[in-house]
């Protein structure tokens, strides 16, 4: 008897060992059948060739170790190669808003296109995409900017 439980032991085992990689790698659920089909298998072979009690022994562990394993493969998905663990900080010069930008603030030009409310202004000589606080801009009007928020230049028409 003890002979016969080797196999479906190491189905089980490597069951677990698939369906943690599972939560690991990104497969798209070919790890998953794999693990189901070891699972399924082992049971197969403990209720055929032992004993329906040791079947009901293997299947009341799967549902008690399964989620185990489950929450456990997604503790150490933060560790793993698919994580994004780098963090993006201005002090390593990472920043959201383009430094030239932040130039505009306070400069004036005139609409290329008509802003509704983008466009496109042309400001000190240089095409930049604009918008305006929501109202509608003719082309060729005098726009200044009022804000540089991100990567978005606001302007409004100057009277």
């Amino acid at each position: 008897m003890t002979a016969a439980l080797i196999f479906p032991i190491i189905l089980q085992m490597a069951g677990i060992f698939v369906l943690l990689a599972e939560v690991i790698l990104p497969s798209g659920g070919v790890l998953t059948i794999l693990a189901i089909g070891c699972f399924g298998y082992s049971l197969y072979s403990v209720f055929t060739n032992v004993s329906m009690a040791v079947g009901m022994m293997f299947v009341v562990a799967d549902i008690i170790i399964l989620p185990v394993v489950l929450i456990a493969g997604l503790k150490l998905l933060a560790y793993s190669p698919a994580a994004l663990r780098k963090s993006l900080k201005k002090t390593d010069g990472v920043t959201s808003q383009s430094e030239k930008l932040t130039g505009y603030m306070g400069r004036s030009g005139k609409a290329i296109t008509h802003l509704r409310p983008a466009g496109t202004a042309l400001i000190e000589g240089r095409r930049v995409d604009v918008v305006s606080r929501g109202e509608f801009i003719e082309r060729e009007k005098p726009v200044t900017v009022i804000a540089v928020e991100g990567n978005r230049v606001v302007v409004r028409e100057l009277e």
